[in-house]
């Protein structure tokens, strides 16, 4: 079973389409994709355990790095570029997120919201980083170094003149609302285009 926000990309990825899965873990999304929607997928993965995984479960995927990688792929090779839970982590998401519009003619994104009430309410009563089910790391080990909120990323996307095509929201596997997003949603996933 998908992780939810994987769930959604799964759904709303046209069949037959060509993706690259970037952070692609274990290969999971990309499994599904290729066995339910017949899609062309890639990915590309910095863990070498999980780029074995991927591997074994008969995909292609390399091992690499968002930040640095992405510029080796022509313009326009993909029909979406997927970047699940990762772009916290990367060191310039500004760039990611350029190179994957660059490479592919759209690009589903899905990050924790760290804007969320349960994470703000740690921090004004309990004074330290919350450590949550969805942010299961301490402030010491979190690979989380962008903590983006969906008010952060709307704002960042109007800024470049990126167009965003869908949005959807989760609290645990249940879907939100829009109004209210950023206070009451864990989990944002946007597919985005260029505008």
């Amino acid at each position: 079973m998908l992780r939810s926000d994987l769930a959604i990309i799964a759904r709303n990825v046209r069949s037959g389409s060509r993706i690259l899965d970037v952070g692609c873990g274990d290969g999971q999304l990309m499994a599904a994709l290729r066995d339910h929607k017949q899609v062309d997928a890639r990915g590309l993965e910095i863990d070498p355990v999980n780029v074995a995984t991927a591997v074994s479960r008969g995909l292609s995927v390399v091992q690499g790095d968002a930040d640095s990688d992405l510029v080796d792929y022509p313009d326009g090779c993909f029909d979406y570029v997927i970047l699940s839970q990762t772009l916290q982590t990367t060191r310039r998401p500004d760039f990611v997120l350029d190179h994957m519009l660059r490479i592919g003619k759209q690009a589903f994104v899905s990050f924790p919201n760290f804007a969320q009430w349960r994470i703000r309410m740690a921090h004004m009563f309990g004074g330290q980083m919350p450590v949550t089910e969805q942010l299961p790391h301490r402030w010491y080990d979190t690979p989380n170094i962008h903590h983006v909120t969906i008010d952060d990323f709307r704002d960042f996307l109007k800024d470049r003149g990126v167009v965003i095509e869908g949005q959807w929201f989760l609290s645990g596997n249940k879907p939100r609302k829009q109004a209210l997003a950023n206070l009451m949603a864990e989990h944002a996933v946007f597919l985005l285009r260029r505008g």
